[in-house]
């Protein structure tokens, strides 16, 4: 049975962070999205992560710490100066650095794939680190959800994925700031590579550190076949998918229009997932809201959840119109995420080809 625990209840934090402490599952709130917590130092604690949530074992995930010293025994000492100018910028925040472990590190082998590096990341959401600071471990972390679906914004969404399947849930209601999972900067190399993009841009971290960011691309299925272990959750696996496939469409209120008339043509039950503001003008069989037209941050924190609607509606759907947005500021995240729900074949999919529902 998974337990539930009040976020705003100091004692509840406390008997969850012993919880974590001694090698149980507990999911909790950050600034980004829902996480699954275990203790970083337990092989068997990190192991049971893989399993509830049916994540490929070869899918790093990342930790979680309360304190600036807790790096001290976990990774290569003294860190570079352009990593300390981002955490002393950044963290706490939705950023987590790639670094090389230390020799020694007690960072347990299922964490990194085996790897010599390790992402780390302090929250900012202040349950997240009273619950850190409270367990006195570090905590690995990926999203609380079944793998592949849409990640979790609220402790209702952990729950429909990990009932039974995992320790507890630490009840912190919607995660009200970014809505996306963290950016993901690899700093263990000869240069900085921006592995998963979100709330830290490129250009943010190359402001700061005056070093040009790489940014890797994220190619689709096919990128997996020539990856091995990757260094960052999100880079080789279809994620944060409905159960419908989705079309992503570039353009405007007519070109969404355009696309809805072509599938309902064609006798598909069409979901439509853009701008509140468009709702009223496009005549689809479900339309889910996410965000205004005029603020991409709003599509941000608005996005899984209505992705997760669309599963949960008692109108199935053939398939999902989605809006694309610019690829500016935290768009870049946004279409990052949209190119990975949209990975089975059906991303700018055509309504003349036939439907197949990988699912």
């Amino acid at each position: 049975m998974t337990r539930i625990w009040e976020g705003e209840n100091e004692l509840d934090v406390y008997e969850a962070a012993q919880a974590l402490q001694s090698g149980k599952l507990v999911a909790f709130p950050t600034e980004t999205v829902y996480g699954l917590g275990a203790n970083a130092l337990d092989q068997q604690a990190v192991l049971r992560v893989f399993k509830a949530k049916g994540r490929p074992q070869d899918n790093p995930l990342i930790v979680h710490i309360a304190a600036y010293k807790d790096l001290d025994d976990l990774v290569e000492q003294p860190l570079p100066s352009f990593v300390q100018l981002l955490i002393e910028k950044f963290w706490p925040g939705p950023l987590s650095l790639v670094l090389k472990l230390k020799e020694d590190s007690p960072i347990a082998p299922a964490v990194t794939g085996g790897q010599n590096t390790v992402a780390i990341r302090m929250p900012s959401h202040p349950i997240a680190l009273a619950l850190l600071a409270a367990a006195k471990v570090p905590v690995a972390a990926p999203s609380a959800n079944t793998s592949g679906k849409p990640s979790p914004t609220s402790c209702l969404h952990v729950l429909s994925d990990l009932q039974g399947k995992i320790d507890g849930v630490v009840d912190g209601g919607e995660t009200c700031g970014i809505g996306l999972e963290s950016s993901v900067l690899d700093c263990s190399g000869e240069r900085l590579s921006m592995l998963r993009p979100g709330a830290i841009t490129a250009e943010q971290v190359e402001a700061v550190t005056k070093l040009p960011v790489v940014i890797f691309k994220w190619e689709g299925n096919n990128q997996k076949e020539d990856m091995n272990t990757p260094r960052a959750p999100g880079m080789k696996y279809r994620h944060y998918a409905p159960k419908a496939p989705i079309d992503l469409v570039n353009g405007g209120l007519e070109q969404l229009k355009l696309r809805v008339m072509e599938w309902k043509r064609q006798g598909k039950v069409v979901g439509l997932l853009a701008f509140k503001e468009f709702g009223q003008h496009i005549q689809a069989d479900v339309f889910i809201s996410c965000g205004q037209q005029n603020c991409l941050e709003s599509y941000a924190r608005q996005l899984y959840r209505a992705l997760r609607a669309f599963d949960d509606n008692p109108l199935t759907v053939d398939v999902i119109v989605v809006q694309a947005v610019e690829e500016t500021g935290i768009g870049v995240a946004i279409m990052n995420r949209l190119r990975k729900a949209a990975s089975t074949g059906f991303y700018m999919a055509s309504p003349n080809e036939r439907l197949v529902n990988n699912n």
